[in-house]
């Protein structure tokens, strides 16, 4: 049985959920739902009940395969009527596409529809009808069929899950215009033709850099790309923030050189945050810049490090302050490699996630609101799909108005002066992410503090945070030592703190600080004298 492809098509008899299920489905892929049945409403200007009948069922049926055509030509999941396949023409125009057969027992189907009004065929005798049109359509669904998943008294997105599993090659697209244009693509299983693709024709080399728990990946990476006719060098790092330096980049610089890395080669990039701006550096660095393709492995680098062209080392002198704007060529962000995160890599990944919400989407925070506590650290869940896509949505959108950051793009950095000097004072053993929900949560108190943000606008920081499994409080350092740290970091100009403060929520702005005005939120925080 081969993969399913966009457009993914669903079919099976009244009331197997297709129209729910194709909703769900939709929304973990990241693109649109049609509904065959919403497209002739939409054109006849009346329900179908109302069109069966004044026009009658065969009047239906021409207008239903005008709908078929119509939603064929989408890049979407697209729930199909359950009649629909009776049509010659439907079924031949399914013959080269991914169809998916949802398939119901009879007595959990007559359950279903014992209440319904709004079907024409099943006002008299649902369960004789029922039998008879199974019998008839039988065989058509088992002629268009690709795949044909079960689907009992259970909720629809276990049947969503089911089929999303199976789904191969898809993506989504987010481009970053502005001064240096970049595609994101987001899914899971993507291609590395992606990558081929998109190398310039002259391009005869490739440097792979990859994190050390990452060798199997690399090796089936190097694989495909000497297929596609590449000479591909394999080297990993040592783990973590210890790769952001000097040390490492030089090493890379010497192998680059002996392996004869030209100006149309480039350089990939596979790993975590660590790995994508050190690597990304080399890129910008080697013969004065060459491509740079990232696949970022973790949540925090997808919508973080990996987006935007930001690239860097670290220095005695503190975090990313060696570095260059040089924006990825392409990136894949491929869900697969976080099925294999540890649990609390994906929660801390989330707290920049949960920034996005706050300075842009407050679509993010309502998800996260509503979510089970349990989807919310599952990647392959509707809910993950969609936060990471829109966390990246809100950092390309920002990144292709302000590439070098000049203005816009510090918006980006709510939470983070507080935040890189917590990672400062514990000398970088606390993921990003969590120092990111602190800082948050203390940029949020000193926004109340001067007036800016309400207790419950507060609170909404506090519960989000804590909703992914994230503290929002903080000891490990007194105010000084903080407020030192602060003082020495690259976003402070002319000896003035300047914090991203939120002028309520989604609302955000940039705010010069006394340090004087620090006390009161730190120790509402948890930080001692």
């Amino acid at each position: 049985m081969r993969g399913l492809e966009l457009p993914i098509v669903l079919t099976g008899l009244p009331g197997a959920g297709k129209s729910k299920v194709g909703r769900l489905l939709a929304r973990m892929l990241s693109v649109e739902h049609v509904d065959t049945d919403d497209l002739i409403v939409a054109e006849a200007g009346m329900g179908i009940t109302q069109i069966f009948d004044e026009e009658g069922e065969e009047a239906f049926r021409v207008r239903e395969l005008r709908a078929v055509e119509k939603a064929l030509s989408q890049h979407a999941v697209i729930s199909l009527g359950g009649g629909a396949l009776g049509t010659a023409r439907v079924r031949e125009l399914l013959a080269h596409v991914s169809v998916v057969t949802i398939d119901v027992e009879h007595d959990e189907l007559c359950r279903r529809l014992m209440h319904t009004s709004d079907r024409p065929l099943l006002r008299e005798d649902l369960k004789g009808v029922l039998r008879r049109l199974r019998k008839e359509r039988e065989p058509y669904y088992r002629e268009v069929e690709t795949l044909r998943v079960c689907s009992d008294s259970g909720p629809a997105d276990k049947v969503a899950e089911k089929i999303f599993h199976m789904v191969e090659g898809v993506f989504t697209r987010v481009t970053l215009g502005g001064e240096t244009s970049c595609d994101v693509l987001i899914g899971r299983s993507l291609s590395s033709r992606l990558i081929c693709e998109a190398l310039r024709a002259e391009a005869t080399r490739v440097l792979v850099v990859h994190a050390p728990e990452l060798e199997e990946s690399a090796q089936a990476l190097a694989a495909d790309l000497c297929a596609e006719g590449l000479q591909v060098c394999l080297r990993s790092h040592v783990r973590g923030e210890a790769a952001k330096s000097l040390e490492s980049v030089e090493a890379l610089w010497e192998l680059a050189g002996d392996f004869k890395l030209g100006r149309a080669d480039a350089i990939i990039a596979l790993g975590g945050g660590a790995t994508t701006d050190m690597a990304g550096f080399v890129a910008a660095t080697w013969l004065r810049g060459i491509d740079f393709f990232s696949i970022p492995t973790t949540v925090l680098a997808m919508v973080d490090a990996a987006i935007g062209g930001k690239t860097g080392i670290n220095s005695s002198a503190g975090k990313n302050l060696i570095g260059s704007f040089h924006p990825a060529r392409r990136v894949l962000c491929d869900m697969k490699y976080l099925e294999t995160l540890p649990e609390a890599e994906f929660r801390a990944g989330l707290g920049e996630v949960v920034k996005c919400g706050l300075i842009a989407d407050q679509r993010i925070l309502q998800v996260i609101e509503d979510a089970d506590e349990e989807a919310l650290i599952d990647p392959l869940s509707f809910e993950v799909i969609e936060l990471i896509g829109r966390a990246i949505a809100v950092k390309a959108k920002v990144v292709s108005a302000d590439l070098k950051e000049s203005g816009l793009r510090e918006i980006l950095n709510y939470g983070h002066t507080f935040a890189h000097a917590v990672e400062r004072c514990e000398n970088y053993t606390i993921r990003h992410g969590e120092a990111v929900a602190i800082g948050c949560v203390f940029a949020a108190r000193l926004a109340q503090l001067k007036g800016m943000l309400t207790f419950a606008e507060v609170e909404r920081h506090v519960k989000a945070f804590e909703k992914v499994g994230l503290e929002t409080t903080y000891s490990g350092a007194c105010l000084a030592d903080l407020t030192d740290v602060m003082l020495s970091d690259k976003k402070v100009r002319a000896g003035a703190l300047r914090f991203v403060l939120l002028d309520g929520i989604a609302h955000p702005v940039r705010v010069k600080i006394d340090p004087s005005e620090l006390r009161v939120p730190a120790s509402q925080i948890g930080v001692p004298e």
